[in-house]
């Protein structure tokens, strides 16, 4: 038998004991309340329903809104009485500057949750960060995020991808990342470490090793939980649970506070 099966068979047996337990017209008065609960259950999964047709009529809503805020932000167009006051100021430096330089990376930084994740080398490569989108997975209660970057020195690809899918209330979600192809000698999420030569070697090549390191960047290699119970002791499991849990903290942050109202981080308002 399953553990699940096994907890379903004790928590049944735990409430027949104490079912079992009460006088005859305390045990009544328990099963019209139980009765009443299950009704208030048969509203909440209407109003759940419900929810998400708004959400997702909403979230139709704001996609222009941040199609504005994408354009001023990479410098596409212009936001309004700029022009004319820069003129006015006839500040030549200050005209040369394209949009909103850093926003994202800064956005991201007055993040609490997030500032943790981004170190310095880190910052070099989210300077190139020209948006970030989410979406609504279809039949599901999960979502998937895309970061857009300009062409930069640090990785091949243009757009980087994170996928959290709900599965149940044991395995609340699991999470799709993607593998960064990055130029050589420009991966931020390995370090390369120079190994000491044995004593008497005649050899002249250098000795290294490759060793992980902190960044950003991890988040698209999410942390997963191994399905082989036997595979791993409970502490490591215990470990990997701590991970994946953080991990999903990290995206949705970035999901439902980072994204809608990323002004607001930019500008360290919401600290």
């Amino acid at each position: 038998m399953s553990k699940d099966m096994d907890s379903i068979n004790l928590a049944g047996q735990h409430t027949k004991n104490i079912l079992e337990s009460l006088p005859q017209n305390v045990r009544k008065r328990v099963e019209v309340i139980r009765e009443i609960e299950n009704q208030h259950h048969e509203l909440e999964a209407e109003f759940l329903k419900e929810r998400a047709i708004l959400e997702a009529k909403f979230h139709k809503l704001y996609q222009p809104l941040y199609s504005k805020r994408y354009l001023i932000v990479n410098g596409v167009v212009e936001a309004e009485g700029v022009a004319t006051e820069a003129a006015a100021n006839q500040d030549v430096k200050t005209a040369k500057v394209r949009g909103v330089p850093d926003f994202w990376l800064n956005a991201l930084k007055n993040n609490e949750v997030l500032a943790k994740e981004i170190t310095k080398c880190d910052e070099e490569a989210l300077k190139y960060l020209r948006d970030i989108k989410w979406f609504k997975i279809h039949d599901s209660k999960g979502f998937k995020l895309e970061f857009y970057f300009d062409t930069n020195p640090f990785f091949k690809i243009s757009v980087l991808t994170k996928t959290y899918h709900m599965i149940d209330e044991d395995e609340p979600y699991s999470a799709a990342g993607m593998e960064i192809e990055w130029y050589p000698a420009k991966c931020l999420t390995q370090k390369i470490l120079k190994k000491k030569r044995k004593k008497g070697s005649k050899s002249f090549k250098p000795l290294t090793r490759t060793e992980n390191c902190k960044s950003f960047f991890n988040f698209f290699s999410p942390p997963q939980v191994s399905k082989d119970d036997e595979a791993i002791d409970k502490s490591a499991a215990e470990e990997l649970k701590i991970q994946k849990k953080h991990d999903y903290d990290v995206g949705s942050t970035i999901c439902y506070k980072i994204i809608p109202h990323a002004v607001s981080w930019f500008t360290g308002e919401t600290f």
